[in-house]
């Protein structure tokens, strides 16, 4: 059980690197909006390359932040169900979630996405409009990347939830399960 421990403990950092480092993306996103917004209002120069690099850079920051988002618990989900229960049955139904719904849905999302690049990069997929981003490939591929990041982010989550249900208790009570109950002030 050390060993899954620790293998969760290293996926989990993998998708917080990613996700620390991709944040900064922001600050690039912003700095287009600002010059975007400048262009068109003092200057009346509108650029469909800077907006649509802003639609690229926004959804670069999601996808490469999904799996830290998870990790962390920071996504969004319906909680009515799983801040009624107790840490073990949270376990199981988070292994469950993992196993029945997260991992197959991500695994269909980069199977789909391979083709939608495939596509893209065969017929050299440019922007709709004549003045926007050339290699449209390139915004699609974060698609997979992300997902491939949540994936990690899945197993990550799905191994700490099996070293809480069947490791010893003191390693139990180092998994997320244990820390964000007990921050609740449950036991």
């Amino acid at each position: 059980m050390q060993s899954l421990y620790s293998l969760s403990k290293k996926l989990e950092s993998i998708s917080t690197a990613v996700g620390r480092l991709s944040v900064w993306l922001i600050l690039v996103l912003m700095l287009v909006i600002v010059t975007d917004v400048t262009l068109r209002h003092w200057f009346v120069i509108g650029s469909t390359k800077l907006q649509e690099l802003e639609w690229h850079l926004h959804g670069a920051l999601f996808l490469l932040c999904l799996g830290w988002a998870y990790t962390k618990n920071a996504h969004v989900r319906i909680e009515l169900l799983s801040e009624k229960l107790n840490p073990k049955a949270g376990a199981v139904v988070e292994a469950l979630g993992c196993l029945l719904f997260l991992l197959p849905y991500t695994f269909a999302v980069i199977s789909f996405g391979i083709d939608y690049v495939s596509y893209s990069i065969e017929y050299n997929e440019a922007s709709a409009s004549a003045t926007g981003l050339p290699n449209r490939w390139i915004i699609k591929s974060v698609i997979i990347v992300g997902f491939g990041f949540l994936v990690i982010a899945a197993f990550a989550r799905l191994l700490e939830s099996i070293v809480f249900l069947f490791g010893d208790k003191t390693l139990a009570d180092q998994t997320f399960f244990a820390t964000d109950h007990a921050q609740k002030g449950e036991s």
